[in-house]
């Protein structure tokens, strides 16, 4: 499974768009007030809904970074500014080209988000706890 990052509406084109499997759409709460992120979020779920991407939100995305293991230390680098933390409001799961390649954990959380389609909650959400 590869994880390729949708920031801000624009999809890198590094990777086959046929390929997205999966949408995670991650925001805290102070982000619920953000109005250009919620439009953007608005347009991303048309979109996957169109061409029938699984999407899932997410609460927490630092949270989601440290599992991403995309989290760098708070060491003094850190504390200067020299490197940004990975934007992650939505990042894009893609299953590779080999139909033989199957991830369990991929097909749970597909299965999931169709089974909750089913009880009519279009976009399901996952709470992350901070450890």
């Amino acid at each position: 499974m590869t994880l390729e990052e949708f920031s801000a509406g624009e999809q890198k084109t590094e990777s086959d768009p046929d390929n997205v499997v999966l949408c995670l759409l991650a925001a805290d709460e102070d982000d619920d007030r953000d109005v250009a992120l919620q439009i953007h979020f608005t347009l991303i779920q048309a979109f996957c809904c169109e061409n029938d991407i699984d999407i899932l939100r997410v609460s927490n995305p630092g949270r989601l970074a440290e599992l991403l293991l995309l989290e760098t230390d708070a060491g003094p680098a850190a504390s200067e500014g020299a490197e940004q933390p990975p934007d992650l409001h939505c990042v894009l799961v893609t299953n590779p080209h080999s139909s033989q390649w199957k991830d369990p954990a991929l097909s749970q959380l597909i299965c999931f988000c169709r089974e909750s389609r089913y009880m009519d909650q279009w976009v399901p959400v996952i709470n992350l706890p901070e450890r």
